[in-house]
């Protein structure tokens, strides 16, 4: 029985390289978007700028030496309180237990000017409601970080959506004319990368120490993706079929 030859980037036909390509790059620029929003979303926790370490901890496992409110106004909501007494007005009356008499009095007109636009039931968005006690309540307690119920359900939908993409930019790498080792290592480590990350966001919610394993996962993530989509683009363009040798003894 006669065996094929594997089927590589210089078999496609243009059709197929304009195909390949778009998603490709498509793809890399979503990633790109992703690592943008993770960035913007996560600095700032510890409320000092720029991402670090202790953002990724305080996210999942939280700031247990303080609470929710306290976490959000001295990190990624800072910028709505501007007046910093404002901002420690609000941290004292945490810290003294949150009356409700002080609530109405001091804190509501601090709310009013910098927050209430969005964190009221008027504006119709899925956030905290600050306009009332029993709201406020509700983020003044110990910041424990992300719920298991918001991790679940992100986690879900990383699992299925991050999976699937992996697969379509793994389908499209297979073509390429690289050692098998170096294939195979580069097509399975988005999967466990994924994997890993995900879990590590459950453990860091137990234990700090796992946000070092969450950095880790990402970093692997990248680098196997920018390796097979730099490596595709490449070789989809670039790559030619050697010649057949075709020389008569």
């Amino acid at each position: 029985m006669e065996l094929t030859a594997h089927r590589t980037f210089y078999d496609c036909p243009v059709s197929e390289k304009l195909l390949y390509t778009s998603f490709l790059l498509l793809i890399g620029i979503g990633y790109l978007m992703a690592l943008t929003y993770l960035y913007t979303s996560h600095e700032g926790h510890d409320g000092e700028p720029g991402l670090s370490m202790q953002d990724i901890v305080d996210n999942y496992y939280g700031n247990r030496s303080g609470t929710r409110l306290e976490a959000a106004i001295r990190g990624p909501m800072a910028g709505y309180i501007q007046q910093l007494e404002d901002r420690d007005q609000i941290v004292a009356w945490l810290k003294d237990e949150g009356s409700e008499k002080r609530y109405d009095a001091d804190i509501r007109p601090i709310l009013e000017k910098s927050c209430l636009q969005c964190h009221s039931p008027a504006s119709g968005l899925n956030v905290p409601d600050l306009s009332t006690y029993k709201g406020i309540r509700q983020v003044a307690e110990v910041d424990t970080g992300e719920s298991l119920h918001t991790l679940m359900k992100l986690s879900h939908i990383h699992l299925f959506g991050i999976g699937l993409v992996a697969l379509g930019i793994g389908i499209i790498f297979r073509l390429s004319a690289l050692a098998e080792w170096l294939k195979t290592t580069l097509m399975v480590s988005p999967f466990v990368a994924i994997f890993a990350d995900i879990l590590a966001w459950f453990l860091t919610k137990w234990d700090p120490f796992y946000a070092y394993t969450v950095v880790a996962s990402g970093v692997l993530l990248g680098l196997a993706w920018g390796a097979q989509i730099l490596i595709s683009l490449y070789q989809l363009w670039f790559l030619r079929a050697p010649e057949a040798n075709n020389s008569v003894n």
